[in-house]
């Protein structure tokens, strides 16, 4: 039986209820989680540390089996919280090529897709 998410909920020490708290949370709320770090120069312009990662941006991956590797996001899945990545594939065993989920606390935003008015404003909020 899946628990209801508590809105009341401050925060706990304990990891699995950290855990409880991100698995169960809706999906306008699992979108925060969906943040990355920005690149040094991107991050002097915008005066942030980090943005939401969407479709289209360019990002390098800093840790895993692909460190380093560079692409654009092909896809990203808010429900199970991963990023899908340009030219990150595996390799399975029948030798067929699946996408690889990457983690977004595990990758650096290098250029921002700015297609989209409302994310240009949201960046410069700051400022």
């Amino acid at each position: 039986m899946k628990s209801k998410f508590s809105k009341s909920w401050k925060n706990s020490k304990q990891p699995r209820k950290q855990r409880k708290y991100r698995y169960n949370a809706p999906l306008h709320i699992k979108r925060k989680f969906m943040r990355s770090h920005l690149q040094k120069e991107l991050r002097k312009k915008y005066e942030k540390r980090a943005a939401i990662v969407r479709k289209g941006d360019t990002i390098k991956i800093a840790r895993g089996q692909f460190k380093g590797k560079v692409g654009k996001v092909d896809f990203v899945s808010v429900k199970k919280g991963f990023i899908y990545v340009a030219g990150v594939e595996v390799i399975k065993k029948d030798g067929s090529k699946v996408n690889f989920p990457i983690n977004p606390s595990n990758i650096i935003i290098t250029e921002l897709n700015l297609d989209d008015k409302k994310r240009i404003k949201s960046l410069e909020r700051k400022k």
